[in-house]
């Protein structure tokens, strides 16, 4: 029986198999994966008291409006901290940050962006990937992001030809690149992109206290150690919050 005092605070994500950052939910409502460990780490130490977390599931293009329409206190969700994001959220210090890189088809040569002329690009719409992706010379671009499982919908694209390749963050590309035969990692490029929690315009008091849990868990080490267990081959980003 749930105690009527529980603190529970709702984090907007969609609902992808996107390991190690996180697994598609069997019952929509948990998954494993460094981000619920991560963020389950950092809402036990909100100063107003632990909270447990509700996964709020909506497809990519709806977790922002889902925050600021009130559906959700934040989105967690793989969210570089973008100008454009910023404008629409509030961010917090980071909790990760990523590199990005470009997956093809396993028999594809293309080993950097000026090999990728004619080339069908994917990436998701919005996205610091997409940014990259528009710098590449040459290419058709290919918008992702009305869907559940936006992760997998580019995976299939690509696997199928409907595009030649995709961009994402490194951390779920370059183990999809080494593990699955289809694929190979074309080239990755070191864009640095800061990973922060968004929650809704003026909600100051929260993002205080996620802030400072950020600070405390980098601070003891306990949010490296989810890291490590979850991508040992990254070095772990952050050395401090400034």
């Amino acid at each position: 029986m749930s105690n009527n005092n529980e603190r529970i605070i709702k984090l907007a994500c969609i609902d992808s198999e996107a390991l190690p950052l996180f697994s598609k939910s069997a019952d929509g409502k948990t998954r494993g994966g460094y981000e619920p460990e991560a963020a389950a780490l950092v809402m036990s130490r909100l100063a107003g008291g632990a909270a447990n977390i509700e996964w709020i599931m909506v497809p990519w293009d709806d977790m922002i409006p889902t925050v600021r329409a009130g559906g959700a206190d934040a989105v967690w969700c793989g969210q570089g901290m973008t100008p454009e994001r910023a404008a629409l959220v509030d961010f917090t210090h980071p909790y990760a940050v990523f590199n990005e890189t470009l997956i093809v088809r396993a028999d594809d040569p293309a080993r950097s962006a000026d090999d990728l002329a004619g080339y069908k690009i994917g990436a998701i719409t919005g996205s610091t990937n997409m940014k990259l992706a528009e710098t590449f010379p040459g290419v058709e671009l290919v918008h992702f992001g009305a869907s559940d499982d936006v992760f997998k919908d580019m995976i299939e694209a690509t696997r199928s030809g409907e595009v030649d390749g995709f961009v994402d963050d490194d951390v779920v590309m370059i183990p999809l690149g080494q593990e699955d035969p289809d694929f190979v990692e074309a080239f990755t490029v070191l864009t640095g992109n800061r990973w922060g929690i968004g929650v809704a315009p003026g909600n100051d008091a929260l993002r205080a206290e996620i802030n400072a849990a950020i600070e405390s868990v980098i601070a003891d080490g306990s949010l490296a150690a989810v890291w490590k267990k979850w991508m040992p081959l990254l070095p772990f980003p952050l050395k401090n919050v400034a």
